[in-house]
């Protein structure tokens, strides 16, 4: 048996408990909190803070391989732990250029990768710009939009920069895309590479609302995704899974958004309809299995998120129950004891029988579930 340990207990480490079973992997977590939803489905549980170095050591005495649900790590602290001899996939090398956003656009540029035009914009410079919109990003920490701000004028950008109490920042062209792409991509110990549908995702704030499972694509522009995921996994010889965010021009010409080194929220569909989940993906590729399938099993699939609209202490049974009704919906819930505004509680994925008229269908789908959903 595998010993597997994850650092972080969110979400996207529970969703590993059906992979953890046909694998017959132990799993362990290093998280802070006891209601972290990862927390019920793990071997052990070793309560600290994600970047608490010290805690991964203890975690990494208790595991052959540590891999990661999220980024929010002390990156120097863990290469002292890799010198160490502690196994880590991916790799600390691999990450270390994806962490930062600036410097993740200064590794695509660097290899030709196409990408919105950016700078850095240093602690306490000034921006001398005339060219807005423009967008404004944190370059750590930042997710669901967190982090992230779209600003139409000097006088936006002047009030935005007086309350980032002097973090590193990027600043990035305004990109008018015609969709927002997305694909998830894994890479094997022995360099075996499978990628998985290219999907629309929709998003409302910066946060994703729905995934379309597949993107209704000419050729040409899938296989220029698969292109990239390619050349980006083969570079950074990453092992594991990650999931790339991309826009689509109205001229059809693709750029990379950004790139999640970890099982990502639009690969969620993969579970209910693709022969190999991302989360098992992630389990095979770090444990040096053989990678499974990424087909699809079904001709196409939405996935649609159920976020907080209020602050309660809810399991929202009800509104569930009334989801899983929908033909072909499958509900899942996080088991979060906390609703906040915008907090993502669960996801409904709603498999399809056929592929024809997906976005329009994927609407109608979404505004049923979100009249369940959003119903005071």
């Amino acid at each position: 048996m595998k010993r597997v340990g994850v650092i972080g207990g969110g979400q996207l480490a529970w969703m590993m408990a059906d992979a953890v079973k046909k694998l017959d992997v132990e799993l362990i977590i290093q998280t802070p909190s006891p209601t972290d939803p990862a927390v019920s489905i793990a071997t052990q549980t070793i309560f600290a803070a994600i970047d608490d170095a010290d805690s991964t050591a203890h975690l990494a005495a208790r595991c052959d391989v540590i891999t990661f649900e999220n980024e929010f790590v002390d990156l120097d602290a863990l290469f002292k732990l890799e010198k160490q001899g502690v196994c880590f996939r991916p790799s600390l090398d691999a990450l270390k250029p994806l962490l930062d956003k600036y410097d993740q656009r200064c590794y695509l540029r660097d290899r030709q990768l196409p990408t919105p035009n950016f700078f850095a914009l240093e602690t306490g410079s000034l921006l001398q710009t005339t060219e807005f919109p423009i967008v404004l990003k944190t370059r750590r920490h930042g997710y669901d939009g967190q982090g992230t701000f779209i600003l139409k004028t000097a006088e936006e950008l002047e009030a935005i920069l007086k309350t980032l109490n002097d973090q590193p920042l990027l600043v990035e062209e305004f990109v008018p895309f015609d969709r927002e792409l997305a694909v998830m991509a894994a890479r094997s110990l022995t360099g075996e590479i499978v990628v998985y549908p290219v999907v629309e995702t929709q998003q409302e704030d910066q946060v994703c609302r729905r995934v379309v499972a597949p993107a209704d694509l000419p050729l040409s522009i899938v296989r220029e995704v698969e292109t990239i995921a390619h050349t980006l996994l083969d570079n950074l010889q990453f092992v594991g899974i990650f999931g790339i965010e991309l826009f689509l021009t109205p001229e059809g010409k693709i750029l990379v958004n950004e790139i999640a080194p970890r099982t990502h929220n639009s690969g969620h569909y993969t579970i209910d309809a693709c022969v190999t989940s991302q989360f098992e993906q992630q389990l095979r590729a770090v444990c040096g299995l053989s990678l499974g399938s990424p087909a699809l099993t079904c001709e196409g699939a939405v996935m649609i998120n159920l976020l907080g609209y209020e602050q309660s202490e809810s399991d929202y049974l009800d509104k569930r129950q009334q989801l899983a009704e929908i033909p072909g919906a499958v509900v899942h819930w996080y088991g979060k004891t906390e609703s906040r505004l915008g907090r993502k509680l669960g996801h409904v994925t709603v498999l399809l029988e056929s592929a024809s008229d997906l976005r329009q269908r994927a609407i109608e789908i979404g505004h049923t579930i979100e009249s369940i959903w959003y119903r005071t």
